[in-house]
């Protein structure tokens, strides 16, 4: 007998998540990047100050202000599905992968609340290539859905 259902497992992940990101933005924005700057942590990683307005690698940055709007309401209604979803869970690893993206989700909704744009910090590059910044909420989303395809190949089907 578990301790936690697959619903449980994922709002606690949600919960976690969006605590962490908000954490480590609030960090970022009042004690490391005050003023903001490029601060080098090693060969290829940097820490960085980023409001993305737009969605995933900056596309739609330039977009009208009704769009922050738009994102918003696009992401509480995919957590929304999302929830139901992890409400219908039957296994631990899908709760809590729907909870990663839940939580990460939501962690950049509060963003587009409070400053308008995404707020990303962490910049990997490589020969001068740089990945798009991106934050903890990105990382969460991303790992949610390496969770959620872990789980859809480890999937039984149904019984007849």
């Amino acid at each position: 007998m578990t301790i936690f259902s697959p619903f449980k497992s994922g709002s606690l992940a949600a919960v976690a998540v969006i605590i962490l990101d908000q954490a480590a933005k609030w960090w970022i924005l009042t004690s490391v990047m005050s003023p903001p700057r490029r601060i080098p942590v090693t060969g290829f990683f940097d820490l960085v100050l980023v409001f993305n307005r737009g969605v995933s690698f900056g596309l739609l940055g330039g977009a009208p202000s009704w769009a922050t709007a738009a994102l918003i309401v696009f992401a509480l209604l995919l957590s929304t599905a999302l929830c139901i979803w992890m409400w219908r869970a039957d296994s631990l690893l899908l709760g809590t992968a729907l909870g990663f993206v839940v939580g990460g989700a939501i962690g950049n909704v509060i963003d587009r609340f409070l400053h308008g744009a995404v707020v990303d910090f962490l910049d990997f590059h490589v020969a001068g290539y740089h990945w798009p910044a991106f934050n903890v909420a990105d990382s969460a989303i991303t790992v949610g859905v390496v969770l959620l395809i872990l789980d859809s190949l480890n999937s039984r089907p149904p019984d007849p």
